[in-house]
């Protein structure tokens, strides 16, 4: 119920008027989203772990925007390593105008991203979207074939998704939106992903294993095993501000760990949909807004 509530304030103009422009929620947005992107990615690579970068921001009304949201790609591709990801939202580059116009803007970004030794991955949204987002995936696939793609494992379809993308980059997570006939109980969305991530691990796909969850981070790491994958073979991701004590463990053990890390003044839609994924952090949003020490 509380997760239901929390993505339906995602969505309320009213409430983000009221929580984004208190001054009391600064931190808990500097603990979730980058506040100086450049300083935080630095950090991370400098500790052994490896990032992908989030700009915020999703739906736009005009080409004229989705021409900024590309601008903005191709500036952060300047402060990315080599190796790193960046992920993109196919909505910010039109999909909802045009998915041919997704389609182009999004292999300008591919290709900047190739010339740095960068991947791309396409990032999940809403349901809706879903069949756009794996329609311009195989698209981009046939001139950039290590660009990546989301499935959410609650979705009903997410099993027959995996069993498709055979040879992809692909980030299994649980899934942060709501969808008609969608897994709602956590255990049945935890099964879900375990079906899917036996898929993609038996498979030829490279699974980017996106979980907090240590049951699921140990099974990942089973299956990994059994399936004759070693550490080049699969990778973790976690979320910037989320369990960042697991990340170092995991990077000292020589797992590949990535972090997604966001930024940009558009957080509050990403954040809300953070805490309903884990609302055990509404209790340290709430201390931000009461407390001001």
């Amino acid at each position: 119920m509380l997760r239901q509530v929390l993505l339906a304030v995602s969505k309320s103009e009213r409430a983000e008027r009221v929580i984004a422009t208190s001054p009391l929620t600064r931190d808990v947005v500097r603990r979730y989203v980058a506040d100086d992107v450049g300083a935080v990615i630095g950090e991370l690579t400098r500790n052994g772990l490896l990032v992908t970068v989030d700009h915020l921001g999703e739906e736009v009304t005009d080409r004229a925007q989705t021409e900024e949201t590309v601008r903005e790609h191709l500036s952060l591709l300047r402060l990315l390593p080599a190796g790193a990801d960046v992920s993109v939202k196919l909505t910010a580059l039109g999909l909802r105008l045009s998915e041919q116009l997704a389609l182009e803007n999004a292999a300008v970004i591919c290709r900047a991203a190739a010339a740095g030794d960068v991947t791309v991955t396409l990032d999940a949204e809403e349901h809706d979207t879903i069949p756009g987002l794996h329609a311009v995936h195989a698209a981009l696939r046939r001139e950039h074939p290590d660009v990546g793609v989301v499935v959410q494992a609650y979705l009903p379809d997410a099993l027959d998704r995996c069993e498709k993308l055979g040879g992809a980059r692909v980030r299994l997570c649980k899934g942060a939106y709501t969808a008609p006939g969608a897994y709602t109980k956590p255990a049945d969305i935890d099964r879900a992903f375990v079906r899917c991530l036996k898929v993609l691990m038996a498979g030829t796909s490279y699974p980017m294993v996106a979980t907090h969850d240590p049951k699921l981070v140990r099974i990942a790491s089973t299956l990994a095993v059994l399936d004759g994958r070693d550490a080049t073979g699969f990778e973790y991701q976690m979320l910037y501000g989320v369990r960042p004590d697991e990340q170092a463990r995991l990077a000292a053990r020589g797992a590949q760990m990535r972090v997604y890390v966001p930024y940009g003044a558009d957080w509050y839609p990403y954040l809300m949909r953070r805490l309903a994924e884990r609302p055990r952090n509404l209790a340290f949003f709430l201390r931000s807004l009461l407390s001001r020490r």
